[in-house]
């Protein structure tokens, strides 16, 4: 099978210019969009720039637009923000004259994007004419980008309920949407010091955005909410989200240095889950407990050996339970590697704590299934055995 800019290439030469402009300015379009989305915008400039002037806009206006929308997003990627602004602008002209709402709005849109940063009220007022003429989560994006850019200009009422339509417009069928529009208004709500209405929706959002699918997005709702724990005083909670922001692979750098810089002001401190778990209710235990062991999961050895004192000092029967049961959700590997480091920090312990621990494990693993019962057996008896550390 060709490569598809291959292909279009191929197809872009063999309609001659002259003989078949139409074809011709056809092929450029779908390669100036397919190389758009490779990240070759210079080459794309050039292919959708020879389209829109082959598309004559007296005889194609249609066509002409669509050209001029793919030309202006190629713009905007390479830093032309005027002349992205001029073809989009242009398009909603043309759009407009044909009756085409869906296309107006989308030249709208994307209008509002790039004259956003120098022109904020002009923006807004793009993406509210987008709105208007969009449905479902076409809609609900105009409205978050409209929210976000009331924010910009400190009309934050306007901003609230702006962004809460988009949340309930994206909360079916667009998890990506409905996190980008909470985690926004979770920015407006902490600039209106509004702490916990802040925690609820960045708490939304980072669930909207899970860590192995959007793991950018997840670390920016992560920091957002370490953030919006710090203001509200609670700093076991801050550090921990600020952490889960970190432990991300490669948080992006702004909001890597949010995080580290919440960590920086709340300071340094051991026990933060255990405190957070003792004010909570056990049904929301397994949330808590879970994020923090698929963090641990990509964590240096020491840092999860340090981490076991959470299960092992204030050892409970239902703890373990919850620890267990996010254990059994992780591949094998993950899962063998916080048994080693408990079974590793348990060296440390007197022979009655360890005992009480080891107690609780086996009373909680009692309460699962016979198949998870025997592989929580197995494992923990194999690896004990391999660190030659007693267990039974």
């Amino acid at each position: 099978m060709l490569d598809p800019i291959v292909e279009l290439q191929q197809r872009v030469a063999g309609y001659d210019e002259s003989r078949y402009p139409v074809q011709h300015a056809t092929a450029r379009y779908h390669l100036g969009v397919v190389l758009t989305d490779a990240g070759r915008v210079d080459e794309a400039l050039e292919s959708l720039e020879r389209a829109a002037e082959l598309f004559a806009p007296e005889l194609l206006p249609v066509e002409h637009a669509k050209a001029l929308i793919a030309l202006g997003a190629a713009r905007r990627l390479a830093g032309q923000v005027e002349p992205a602004a001029a073809a989009f602008a242009r398009a909603a002209e043309l759009f407009e004259m044909a009756g085409l709402e869906q296309e107006l709005g989308a030249a709208f849109f994307n209008l509002g994007l790039v004259r956003r940063e120098r022109e904020p009220a002009a923006a807004a007022g793009c993406f509210r004419r987008a709105a208007a003429l969009f449905a479902g989560p076409s809609e609900a994006a105009a409205l978050r980008e409209l929210g976000a850019t009331l924010l910009e200009l400190g009309e934050l009422d306007e901003a609230t309920s702006t962004l809460e339509r988009a949340c309930g417009l994206a909360e079916r069928g667009d998890p990506a949407g409905y996190g980008g529009a909470a985690n926004a208004l979770g920015l407006v709500h902490l600039a209106a010091d509004r702490n916990e209405e802040a925690i609820e929706a960045f708490r939304q959002a980072a669930g909207a955005h899970p860590r192995s699918v959007r793991p950018a997005e997840f670390a920016m709702a992560k920091a957002n909410l370490a953030l919006a724990h710090e203001r509200a005083g609670d700093l076991p909670r801050a550090r921990l989200a600020a952490g889960q922001a970190l432990g991300v692979g490669e948080p992006p750098p702004p909001v890597a240095a949010q995080a580290e810089g919440v960590l920086a002001r709340a300071g340094e401190a051991s026990g933060d889950l255990r405190q957070v778990l003792a004010l909570e209710p056990e049904d929301r235990w397994e949330g808590l407990v879970r994020e923090e062991v698929v963090r641990l999961s990509d964590a240096p050895e020491a840092e999860r050996q340090a981490a076991a004192g959470t299960w092992i000092d204030d050892s409970s029967a239902e703890l373990a339970q919850t620890w267990l049961g996010v254990l059994l959700e992780l591949p094998p590997e993950k899962m063998e590697l916080h048994i080693r480091s408990v079974l590793a920090a348990l060296e440390d312990y007197d022979r009655e704590v360890a005992g009480r621990f080891r107690d609780d494990v086996s009373r909680a693993s009692a309460r699962f299934h016979v198949p998870q019962l025997l592989r929580l057996e197995e494992t923990f008896r194999r690896l004990a055995e391999e660190l030659d550390r007693p267990w039974n």
